[in-house]
This record gives C-alpha cells, structure tokens and sequence, in this order.
C-alpha cells in the first residue's frame, strides 16, 4: 500500500467528493478553503475562495464543469470547476450542512441548519432560470418542523431527494412536490452521512449509534446493519466490489483522554452481503470524518479530526483478502509515504 498523505487545510476535514470520472478529488475543511487535487499522484490544482466560515459540503455536477460548495457562513456557491470563478452566491439564514447536484446538473439542493430563531429547509434552484439565482428565491423549499437535517443527497434519476434528520430518521422527498414519499426510521440517533452506490438503487448510512446500514434507494426498505464499537462519521460503497468503508472513531471531544488503539481511529471494511468486517486501515490518530471510494474501486480516501491528513490509499492489498474472510489489519507508514504542499 502507498497511501500519500494530503496536507492543504488548516482544520478538520469535513467532506471529501471525486468527481464522476475520478481524475479530480474535491475536499473541504472547518476552513474557509476549498482544494483540489489530482487523485492519482496528490497534486494540488487549486483552491476555491469565497467563503468565510468552515466548509460543509461540497460536489461537482456530472460534467465537472462546475462545483458546489456549502458553508457555515450561511451561503451556498457555485463556481466554475477550471477557472474557479464565482458563479452564483446563495445566501441563507443559517449554515448550510449539504448541498448537491440532480443527475442533469440543472437542479441544485442544499439543506440548512436549524438555529434558534431559524427553521431548517432543503431549498431548490433550477440554474437554467436566471432570475432564481438574482433574487436570491429558490422554486421550492421544504421545512423541517421537527429533527434537523443532517445529511441529503439525490435520489435515483434526480426524481428525489433522500434525506437523514437527527432523530436517526430517513425521509424521502418528491423533488417536484415536495412531499414526503417514504419514511422509516432504522436509526435511534444522528444520521451523519448517506453515500449511494454507484447505480444509484442502494445507499449506505452512518450513524452515532455506532452502526452503518444499507438501504433500497427506491423504497427506503433495510437490507444490512453494519456494526462497530464507536460512533460512524461517514461510509462509502466499492464501485466494484460487495465491500463498504466505514470511518468514525470516538468522539473529537474525548480523543485526548484515549490512545489510538481505544478510539478506534481506523478505516473500516466490511463484506456487504455478510456483514463480517475483513480488514482495518491505520493511519488517523483522531475520528475519521469523511470516506469516499474512488469511482474505479482501486483506491479510497479518508479525512480526519487532526486538521492537516487527508489519506489517498490503495484498496487492492485490502481488497485481495475478502475472498478469503481473513481479518487484514494494514498500517500506514506516514513518513515515507507523505506529500506536502
């Protein structure tokens, strides 16, 4: 394994995003910096500028022309992938906490926080109608009277949204009506992040009740549950392979007080029809944040609490024993492996 090591942010990371055909590989912080890199090699491209709050979320639309970018200065911006330039400036009444293209790349959504004097929404903005944009007036939004958003993403087809709330709910909402189409509740706590598989009919959900699980895209029905010791920040599907990646650890609060071995700090992989976890990756000596595997499956990145690692790490050493349902436990060698920039 030569993973590179990524050292771009001054805070933790908070989302990391490949764009479709996984040459470019998007990052954000709890700083006001947006990079890019080259996912083959570390090299980075550039920065996006223009927010001055930590950045939640991020994503690219299918042609990677543009990218998306959501931040806790309560704005949402779209800017041109190659040159960098602002496109649009979205501004909200609280934190935006996801954002995200429809299949087509017309349709923006992104959802907001929920603050003392604020309701949450997911608002909508078709980017094929100007005067959405200057007057600042999405064509739907959809409030959230109960438990917050915590994560979204796109549904098959663009036809849905399909959100996770703070009670552990999962909803999924119609994109031209917005009314709710399904609801289930399968998790007792925070929903911290939903991924999709690469066909769009599962998606896989991490939780703070220290379990990840999969779902139908389409009926929102339970398939696995994914178990840990600690709380799960984020997880991802293999492109190509019947595994899933999973990554939290214990809370940031109370890393000073554990060792590494304790908290539980590694990338984790598990088989997703036997739900048997087959290999560890170490290297993070804080709670892992963000996972994401590349769109060939050969590799996958993960981002943690101790503000300035980003991990590009390749999956095949791992990947090669699953068959075998060996318990792999694979360090990463830092020093001889790092990049800096």
């Amino acid at each position: 394994m030569k993973p590179i090591l990524l050292q771009g942010h001054e805070r933790s990371i908070t989302q990391f995003k490949y764009n479709r055909e996984g040459d470019l590989l998007f990052a954000v912080a709890k700083d006001p910096i947006v990079n890019v890199w080259y996912s083959v090699n570390g090299e980075r491209l550039g920065t996006y500028m223009g927010h001055t709050g930590a950045v939640w979320c991020v994503d690219a639309d299918w042609d990677t022309k543009h990218v998306l970018t959501g931040s806790a200065d309560s704005s949402c911006r779209l800017s041109d992938c190659e040159t960098g330039k602002q496109l649009a400036l979205l501004k909200t009444n609280s934190a935006v906490r996801t954002c995200g293209f429809d299949f087509g790349g017309n349709i923006i959504m992104f959802s907001t926080d929920k603050q003392t004097a604020y309701q949450c929404f997911v608002s909508f903005f078709d980017l094929r109608d100007p005067s959405q944009i200057d007057s600042n007036e999405p064509y739907m939004k959809i409030p959230c009277n109960d438990s917050k958003f915590t994560s979204a993403v796109w549904g098959p087809l663009g036809d849905c949204i399909i959100a996770g709330h703070e009670s552990g709910e999962l909803n999924q909402y119609s994109a031209k009506s917005g009314e709710v189409l399904v609801n289930v509740k399968e998790h007792s706590r925070q929903i911290n992040d939903i991924q999709l598989s690469r066909d769009m009919t599962m998606f896989v959900t991490a939780s703070k009740d220290n379990t990840a699980k999969l779902f139908d895209s389409t009926s929102l029905e339970h398939q696995k549950t994914f178990r840990t010791e600690r709380p799960i920040n984020s997880a991802a599907l293999s492109p190509n392979y019947d595994h899933v990646v999973l990554g939290g650890g214990q809370e940031a609060m109370d890393v000073t007080t554990t060792s590494t071995r304790t908290g539980k700090f590694e990338a984790r992989f598990f088989h997703l029809a036997f739900e048997e976890e087959f290999g560890r990756v170490k290297g993070h000596f804080g709670p892992i944040n963000s996972v994401a595997f590349h769109p060939d499956g050969k590799s996958y990145s993960s981002g943690g609490e101790e503000v300035t690692s980003a991990f590009i790490t390749s999956t095949h050493n791992t990947l090669s024993l699953s068959s075998k349902h060996r318990k792999l436990d694979l360090s990463v060698h830092r020093g001889s492996c790092s990049r800096g920039f």
